[in-house]
């Protein structure tokens, strides 16, 4: 079930990404994204999270890990959550929903701000591989347009 699970949430993870990335940016492009990608994300990851904490669905522990829980936020608590398959994949679509997301502002801000689709390409593909860092990096480029355009406003 989890690897199942596992390549469902990739696959539409990446579907979105694909949308976002290749397709011009209409308002039915980035719904889709946002409500077939992002939204369709988060409500497996809840079901997911829900099944695994209340135990109603069976995680594939780790022999000799600790029972999951959301109320152990310490190292050894957090490990427990990740030492099972279901924790595991809970946690991965936890990263796919939040890095899809950052990508759908990324393309948003950087369209509103007038950069090209060249540009945000590499900004986009950093979030999608290792989400905060292509998330500093847009936040870092962006702001000189982004104080440029408040000057204007005034």
């Amino acid at each position: 079930m989890w690897t199942s699970l596992f390549g469902l949430t990739n696959l539409i993870a990446l579907a979105a990404w694909t949308l976002l990335v290749a397709l011009p940016r209409r308002a039915f492009v980035l719904a889709a994204v946002l409500y077939l990608g992002v939204g369709l994300l988060c409500l497996t990851y809840t079901a997911m999270l829900v099944a695994v904490v209340s135990g109603a669905a069976d995680s594939v522990q780790i022999a000799g890990a600790a029972r999951a829980g959301l109320t152990n936020y310490s190292i050894p608590g957090i490990r427990a959550l990740f030492a099972s398959d279901g924790g595991l994949v809970v946690g991965w679509t936890h990263y796919l929903a939040l890095d899809l997301f950052a990508g759908l502002w990324i393309a948003r801000d950087a369209d509103a701000k007038g950069f090209s689709r060249v540009v945000q390409v590499p900004f986009l593909l950093a979030t999608f591989l290792a989400g905060p860092l292509g998330l500093l990096s847009w936040l870092i480029v962006r702001e000189r347009r982004a104080r440029k355009a408040a000057k204007a406003a005034r």
